[in-house]
């Protein structure tokens, strides 16, 4: 259980948050009653420790669906709120440290002074205890309230809210059999946090009313286990296309997460039953491969990629695999799903790369997108986050995903399908 540690780790410090927060709550509202203190108290540790036990029991157990997206969800905004409030929190200590220091200086001048002077000091038992700035408090609930609607107004309006985002690809050495043809793209469905079929339903009925000519999907088609699928699988192989569907694998589907890096049994059966899937419903999983797709008798080569990624991702890509025996397709379209391995291999390595499709960063599901601009923190991790880019010949298309992982929803980073015109000039 690869992650284990980093659970614990992170429960350890909310709760002692949660104890630095109960006692600066019931600092501020001295005016509370007994039984409402302890009322207060008993709620509140009530709520945090059931959510953190829910979390490892979705996690871990194998509960409904339902349940555990309830869990993920109450725990995920309840966080984000007191990850808000904890600078307030902090800030108004460090205020209360210093009117300490400045007023124990003061006793000890005044002091001095007396003693200097001859006079008596009085023991008036030392100065007032300072109290928590009710202000701060407050002021801390107020701005916690802000992530709270914003986040839940994503989960209520975003998580679902499908966008068409249409792109002409513009291929110089594109067959003329194939100039105009049109492709779609969707990535990351990370089925394992859907919690509405009928919302899912509904984004591939939107892909398939484009009528895409071939479809490539980007990885990542679960957070973990392959069972994830069997309610959307069916949904899912509704996504067909004349000339094709063809997929790759992202980090998430292998299982490391779940099962840790080191090889074993069961994760090598998860893994078999993720790629079956794939070939349940009618999509061509390249695992460091490549295809040959002919219109009117021209060629153009797909090749597809296992999961190459910078830092602690996986690397299982072999790209000396996937572009064998294809020097004598005039364009070689590239299913990547980690867009680092654009920049890290592909850029340095393989100039005969013509366009890569990835996925992976989901925009961080949080951001600004507009048709001019584009925003998000995960820029400060991701050179290339979403969209199009371009070096001298070589093109890269990163999707933000359909599905989403962690905060059940999205602000301003909307799921995406990408129907691309393909275009010799």
């Amino acid at each position: 259980m690869g992650r284990l540690p980093f659970l614990i780790t992170g429960c350890l410090l909310i709760i002692a948050f949660d104890y630095y927060f109960v006692n600066a709550v019931l600092a501020v509202f001295k005016s509370w009653s007994k039984p409402v203190r302890d009322g207060f108290k008993k709620i509140y540790w009530s709520i945090s420790i059931l959510l953190i036990v829910g979390v490892f029991a979705g996690i871990y157990l194998n509960i409904y669906l339902s349940l555990r997206s309830v869990i993920m969800v109450s725990f995920f905004l309840i966080t984000a709120c007191k990850i808000v409030m904890l600078p307030f929190l902090l800030l108004d200590d460090l205020r209360r440290l210093v009117v300490y220091v400045f007023r124990k200086k003061k006793v000890v001048e005044d002091a001095g002074i007396n003693e200097h002077n001859g006079s008596p000091v009085i023991a008036d038992g030392g100065p007032e205890p300072i109290t928590r700035s009710a202000f701060l408090v407050k002021a801390g609930l107020v701005a916690a309230a802000v992530p709270l609607t914003s986040l839940t107004w994503g989960i209520a309006s975003g998580a679902y809210d499908y966008q068409v985002r249409r792109k002409t690809l513009i291929l110089p050495n594109l067959p003329a059999a194939f100039d105009g043809i049109t492709m779609g793209q969707v990535s990351d469905i990370h089925s394992g946090s859907f919690y509405n079929k009928r919302a899912v339903l509904g984004g591939v009925e939107m892909l398939l009313g484009e009528k895409p000519d071939f479809i490539f999907f980007t990885g990542d088609i679960v957070n973990d286990m392959a069972n994830e699928m069997r309610g959307y699988q069916d949904i899912f192989s509704k996504i067909k296309a004349p000339l094709g569907v063809y997929s790759t694998l992202g980090n998430h589907d292998y299982g490391d997460y779940h099962f840790g890096k080191e090889p074993s049994a069961a994760k090598a059966k998860n893994l078999a039953d993720v790629i079956k899937t794939h070939e349940l419903m009618g999509w061509d999983l390249l695992m460091n491969e490549n295809r040959r797709l002919k219109v009117g008798g021209e060629e153009i080569g797909i090749l597809g990629i296992e999961n190459w990624g910078m830092g602690r991702f996986p690397k299982y890509g072999k790209m000396e695999l996937a572009v064998k025996n294809t020097d004598d397709l005039p364009v070689k379209l590239l299913l990547s799903h980690d867009p680092s391995h654009w920049r890290a291999e592909v850029l340095p390595k393989y100039p005969q790369i013509d366009a890569m499709f990835s996925g992976h960063t989901h925009g961080m599901q949080f951001g600004v997108r507009t048709e001019h601009f584009q925003w998000s923190p995960v820029e400060y991790i991701y050179k290339e986050w979403a969209g199009l880019y371009q070096e001298q010949q070589q093109q890269l298309y990163v999707n933000v995903g359909y599905g989403f992982l962690g905060y059940p929803g999205r602000v301003g980073i909307l799921p995406e399908i990408t129907i691309f015109t393909l275009k010799r000039a």
